[in-house]
C-alpha cells in the first residue's frame, strides 16, 4: 500500500476512480492528467457541486467532475465571461467609465456602469464590435489573488468595486480577473481565454440603483446574452422578438382587454372583453371547486391588531397598503395583501368537528400589495390584484392526501391551457417566524407528502414563506419560458398564532395545520401569461368573441341578425359586423382581433340557411356549414375547452 501525504486531496471522478493532488493544484492540471482531448473540450469544473473554473486552485477533497459546452451549468460561466468581456470591451471605448459588478442571469448577462451620460444604442452597437475584437485576441482569463492592500491600490479609480473590496470578510480570498490590460475584482468561475466567447449579443440598457437601493447612485446596466453555438443564439434572439410580439401589454391594446392610468398605478382597468376572459378563468375555476369547496368573502380592511397577531405587521409590513385612523393620525390598519388572516377568522367564528375536516375556504376576494412604482410591469406585477386563493384547516393525518389532491387539481387546471407543470420544494428562509421544531416538523412533513405524489421535484433553499415550506407549480409556456404560478404552503404556525382548535374523535380539543393553495397565482398575471402563451389567439371557450358574423351586402342584414340571436340563445358569445366597409376590411379586422370564427353570410348562405365559416389561422379557406351544425361544433369545443 502507497502512503498517503496527510495534506493531500483526494478527488473523486464520476467513474469512481481517484486522483490524489497537492493542495493548490490548478484545476486545469487535474483535467489534463486524465485526457488531453478532455482538457481541450473542458470549460470548468465542479467539486462538491460548486462550479470553479480551471485557473482556481483546489482547496478541498471531493466529488470532481469535467463540465464541457453540453452541460447546462457551463452556460453560466460563459456568460459570466461575457459580462467581463462587456467591461473590457467598455473601458477599451470609454475609459472614464467606473465599473461596478456583471453576473450571469437566467439567458445571458448584465454588467453595471457609472458614467454621466446614459448610453445609448449606437454605443451598444459599438460594444459589441469591440467584444468581438477582444474575442478574436484570444486573451487568456489571468486570476490572481491579491493582498487587501494590494486589491485597493489596484482599484483605486473605481469607488463600486472600493465599496465592495471593504465589505469582504478578513479571511476571505480576494481573487482578479485580467484580459489584457483589463482587471476586474472577481471571484470568478471563467472560461480560459476569450476566443470561447463567439456567440453573444447586446440586448438593451437599462437604469439600476446600485445594489438595488433606490437612495444611491442610478448605473447604467447592460444586458446581453451568449451561446456556445450560433443556431442557439439564433434560436434565442427569435424567440425574445416573438416574445415582444406577443407582449402582453401590447396585445391588451389591440385586443382592447384592459388598460391601465396615471390616477390608480399598478391596478387594471378591465374593458367589456377582458372582463369576459376575467370572468370565463373565475368562473372555471369555481367549476372545479364547486364539489369539495366552499367560497366566501371577506373584508379587505382590517386593524393592525390582525397583522400583529399573524406576524405581517412585523414581517411584511412595507409590501402592505396602510391606512391612518382618522382620529388619532396613527398608522392603524391596512388593505390586506393577502387573504390567510381573514379566514382564520372566519374559522374562529364557530367550533369544528374532525368530521369536517378537511375544510377547505375559497376566494377570489381583491388584495392590494405595495409594489414600487419602477416595479409595476402590465398585469404581471401590480398592485391590486385576484387569487383563487383557498384555505384548508386540516388534521396532520390528512395531510399526504390532501396534497395529492391538490397537486393534482393544480397540474389538471394547467394542462387545460396547455401549459406544462413543474414542481419545486422550498425550505425555510432566513426571515422567519416560529422555531426549528415548529420548521422541521413542517418541511418533513410537506416533503412526505410531495414524495407520495410520486411527482419529480427540485429543491429550492431557503425560498419558502416566512410561515412555512411550500410546493411551488412552475409552468413552461408556448415560449419555453418558466413562471411560477401556484403553491401549497403548509403552516404550522398559523394556528398556534391564532389558536385554531376542533373537536377531535375523543371529544378533546386539537390543533389543525393550514394548507395554503393558490393555482393562477393571480389572476391578472395569469391572464398577461395566456395572453403570451396563446400570442392573443384565446381558444374557443376562452376567447371574448367566439364568432363574428359577416353579411356581405346590407340586404343579408336581417339574415345576420337572426344568426346572430340563434348563437347567443345557445350560449356563444357571437357578434355582428355590419359596419359599412368592404368585406376584406372587416375579415382582416376580424384577423386582427383573433376572433376564432367568422361566419360570412351571401344570398347563397341566406338561402340555404348555412354560413361560409373561416377559421382563425387557416387563411382564405372557406366552409359552408348549416348554422345548425356550425353551432353545434361550437358548443362542443367550449364544452371540451380545447385549445
Amino acid at each position: 500500500m502507497i502512503d498517503r501525504p496527510a495534506d493531500m486531496l483526494t478527488l473523486t471522478l464520476p467513474d469512481g476512480a481517484t486522483r490524489d493532488v497537492a493542495p493548490g493544484t490548478l484545476p486545469g492540471e487535474v483535467v489534463k492528467s486524465i485526457g488531453e482531448r478532455l482538457y481541450q473540450a473542458a470549460i470548468a469544473v465542479e467539486v462538491n457541486g460548486t462550479v470553479q473554473d480551471l485557473m482556481t486552485p483546489l482547496r478541498e477533497s471531493g466529488a470532481f467532475r469535467v463540465l464541457t459546452a453540453r452541460d447546462a451549468r457551463a452556460l453560466d460561466v460563459l456568460r459570466h465571461s461575457a459580462a467581463h468581456l462587456l467591461a473590457t470591451a467598455v473601458r477599451r471605448v470609454r475609459p472614464e467609465a467606473r465599473i461596478g459588478f456583471g453576473p450571469a442571469i437566467e439567458d445571458g448577462f448584465y454588467y453595471d456602469f457609472e458614467v454621466d451620460h446614459p448610453f445609448t444604442p449606437d454605443d451598444l452597437a459599438r460594444f459589441e464590435d469591440e467584444m468581438a475584437k477582444v474575442a478574436k485576441e484570444k486573451l487568456p482569463f489571468v486570476r490572481a489573488e491579491l493582498s487587501r492592500r494590494d486589491a485597493e491600490h489596484v482599484f483605486a479609480g473605481d469607488p463600486l468595486k472600493l465599496e465592495r473590496l471593504s465589505e469582504l470578510a478578513d479571511d476571505e480570498v480576494i481573487s482578479t480577473y485580467t484580459d489584457g490590460p483589463f482587471v476586474d475584482l472577481c471571484r470568478g468561475p471563467h472560461v480560459p481565454d476569450t476566443s470561447y466567447l463567439k456567440h453573444f449579443k447586446l440586448l438593451n440598457t437599462a437604469g439600476a440603483y446600485w445594489r438595488g437601493d433606490e437612495h444611491r447612485q442610478m448605473l447604467q446596466r447592460i444586458y446581453g446574452t451568449a451561446w456556445f453555438k450560433k443556431e442557439d443564439l439564433d434560436a434565442y434572439l427569435h424567440r425574445i422578438e416573438e416574445a415582444k410580439r406577443r407582449d402582453h401589454r401590447l396585445l391588451g391594446k389591440q385586443l382592447d382587454l384592459f388598460m391601465f392610468h396615471q390616477f390608480s398605478p399598478g391596478s387594471a382597468f378591465w374593458t367589456e372583453r377582458g372582463t369576459t376572459i376575467f370572468n370565463e378563468l373565475m368562473g372555471y375555476v369555481r367549476e372545479l371547486q364547486r364539489e369539495k369547496f366552499q367560497e366566501v368573502r371577506t373584508p379587505v380592511l382590517y386593524n393592525k391588531g390582525l397583522w400583529e397577531i399573524s406576524g405581517h405587521w412585523g414581517k411584511y409590513r412595507e409590501n402592505m397598503f396602510l391606512v391612518h385612523n382618522n382620529e388619532s393620525e396613527e398608522l392603524d390598519s391596512s388593505l390586506k395583501p393577502m387573504n390567510c388572516p381573514s379566514h382564520y377568522l372566519l374559522y374562529l367564528s364557530r367550533k369544528h368537528s374532525y368530521r369536517e375536516l378537511p375544510l377547505r375556504f375559497a376566494t377570489f376576494d381583491t388584495l392590494h400589495r405595495n409594489e414600487v412604482t419602477g416595479a409595476l410591469s402590465g398585469l404581471t406585477r401590480v398592485r391590486q390584484f385576484h387569487q383563487d386563493d383557498c384555505h384548508i384547516f386540516l388534521t396532520e393525518g390528512q395531510i399526504a392526501e390532501e396534497v395529492r389532491f391538490l397537486a393534482q387539481f393544480i397540474a389538471d387546471f394547467y394542462r387545460t391551457f396547455g401549459l406544462r407543470p413543474a414542481v419545486r420544494f422550498a425550505t425555510r428562509p432566513e426571515v422567519r417566524i416560529g422555531d426549528d421544531a415548529l420548521w422541521d416538523r413542517a418541511e418533513g412533513a410537506l416533503r412526505a407528502a410531495l414524495e407520495a405524489t410520486g411527482m419529480p421535484y427540485e429543491l429550492k433553499p431557503g425560498d419558502g414563506a416566512f410561515y412555512g415550506p411550500k410546493i411551488d407549480f412552475d409552468v413552461t409556456d408556448s415560449l419555453g419560458r418558466l413562471w411560477q404560478l401556484g403553491t401549497i404552503q403548509l403552516d404550522y404556525n398559523a394556528p398556534e398564532r391564532f389558536d385554531l382548535e376542533y373537536v377531535g374523535d375523543d371529544n378533546a380539543m386539537h390543533r389543525p395545520v393550514v394548507i395554503h393553495r393558490a393555482v393562477s397565482g393571480s389572476f391578472e398575471r395569469f391572464i398577461a401569461i395566456l395572453i403570451e402563451h396563446f400570442a392573443g389567439a384565446f381558444p374557443v371557450w376562452l376567447a371574448p368573441e367566439q364568432v363574428r358574423v359577416l353579411p356581405i351586402t346590407d340586404e343579408m342584414e336581417g339574415v345576420a341578425q337572426a344568426v346572430v340571436r340563434r348563437m347567443r340563445d345557445a350560449g356563444i358569445r357571437a357578434h355582428l359586423d355590419d359596419r359599412k366597409e368592404t368585406l376584406n376590411y372587416r375579415i382582416r379586422d376580424g384577423e386582427m382581433m383573433k376572433v376564432p370564427y367568422m361566419a360570412v353570410i351571401g344570398k347563397r348562405e341566406a338561402e340555404g340557411d348555412t354560413v361560409a365559416v373561416r377559421a382563425r389561422g387557416e387563411g382564405k379557406k372557406q366552409e359552408v356549414v348549416g348554422v345548425g351544425e356550425f353551432i353545434g361544433r361550437v358548443l362542443g369545443e367550449i364544452r371540451a375547452r380545447s385549445t
